[in-house]
């Protein structure tokens, strides 16, 4: 054997023992949101009650990403250890909260229905490291409590975790943190959102 293909040979299988690490095992990540931080309350948002629900139209609704081995290929499962929708309207109340809005349905005064369309991480295969890049799309519409619609947004948005060295279930947690964060970011920037809350209370 030539030193040439010796040397290819010992990158291969340290590629897949970098980025294979246990990728035969079905691995659960416990997806955490943090709060923005710095936030001021909204005048008047304590008179408006939302009652938030988000529905999972992902076309994958058991994991949030595949291992993968050295060589690119999809291996066992990553799921989360708890439902994502649930996940996500914890994260919309937390800082509907810490605006000063309420929670509540049966007393609510507008409803935020969001609708999570993708949330999944994949990973991109490099020579040396990789990427963990986890995508979000999701719609959101503002409802009165007549029903009228008085807001629809469709959100995207990436979290990107570089230069990692295993395509594990840790790796994929990060994304999609960082994605799940991002998101609540551009959803509470839109000034557009926190006048349809407040309209409701017109």
């Amino acid at each position: 054997m030539g030193k040439s293909k010796s040397i290819v040979l010992a990158v291969v299988a340290l590629s897949s023992l970098m980025f294979g690490g246990c990728a035969l095992t079905t691995a659960t990540v416990d997806i955490n949101y943090t709060p923005q931080t710095g936030v001021a309350a909204v005048e008047n948002a304590k008179s408006v009650i939302c009652n938030v629900q988000v529905s999972d139209s992902r076309n994958e609704k058991v994991k949030v990403s595949s291992k993968k081995n050295g060589f690119g290929m999809e291996m066992a499962q990553i799921v989360p250890a708890e439902n994502v929708a649930v996940t996500f309207q914890k994260a919309i109340e937390c800082e509907l909260k810490a605006r000063g809005f309420g929670l509540g349905r049966e007393n609510s005064l507008v409803t935020i229905d969001a609708d999570l369309v993708k949330y999944y991480n994949d990973f991109k295969v490099g020579f040396f490291a990789g990427d963990a890049v986890a995508e979000l799309n999701m719609g959101v519409t503002i409802k009165n409590k007549k029903g009228d619609l008085l807001y629809s947004h469709q959100f995207v948005a990436e979290g990107i975790e570089r230069n990692i060295q295993l395509m594990t279930g840790e790796n994929a947690e990060l994304a999609l943190e960082k994605a799940l964060n991002e998101g609540m970011q551009k959803m509470f920037a839109d000034k557009t959102f926190i006048a349809a809350l407040l309209k409701a209370n017109n």
